[in-house]
């Protein structure tokens, strides 16, 4: 039996090693972030992967919370949509012919709404479905600077906003487009 002093010393040895290396991780880390290594201003480039790393739970959550609109469009509609994106969208997703010059500094880079996709006819968010655009619309979107206006806006009026912004790539009626391009 005195062959076996010290056995079992193997399994605390496996363990401190695992541990040192944990907490050389967790420096390094924390190293790595308080000497501000991080992509943190606009126009640095991202993380690897780090669009696709947002869009899985993005996605997930907004399929989880998918509503419907409660009603349908008409030109009152329009014109209730277009009243709150003129006044509190278009600074940063422009406006019908006026794209806005500083969001494409922004990170990451504000959508233009009423501009045509570089493929196909689709217009901003039009071929998005609008229980998307209007989970959006009321809960934001975080790291992109899209506010939250669930606690702004009443349901009806995002749900003007997003029917609206489902019908930017369709012929929308002059008062509607009036009251977007203030004309």
């Amino acid at each position: 039996m005195a062959g076996r002093k010290g056995s079992g010393g193997g399994w605390g040895k496996v363990l401190l090693g695992f541990v040192l290396g944990v907490a050389a991780v967790a420096v390094g880390v924390m190293g790595y972030l308080h000497w501000g290594a991080l992509p943190v201003a606009t126009a640095d480039k991202p993380f690897p992967l780090e669009k696709q790393i947002v869009k899985v739970p993005l996605a997930a959550r907004i399929a989880r919370q998918l509503q419907t609109a409660p009603f349908g469009t008409s030109e009152d509609v329009y014109e209730g949509g277009a009243r709150i994106y003129k006044a509190d969208c278009s600074e940063c997703h422009g406006i019908p012919g006026h794209d806005v010059a500083y969001a494409k500094y922004m990170y990451p880079v504000a959508p233009q709404l009423w501009k045509k996709h570089a493929k196909g006819n689709v217009v901003g968010v039009s071929d998005d479905e609008p229980g998307e655009t209007y989970w959006k619309v009321s809960n934001g979107i975080r790291l992109t600077g899209m506010p939250a206006y669930g606690h702004v806006l009443t349901d009806t009026q995002m749900w003007q906003v997003t029917l609206l912004l489902k019908n930017a790539d369709q012929q929308l009626p002059d008062p509607v487009m009036k009251i977007l391009t203030g004309q």
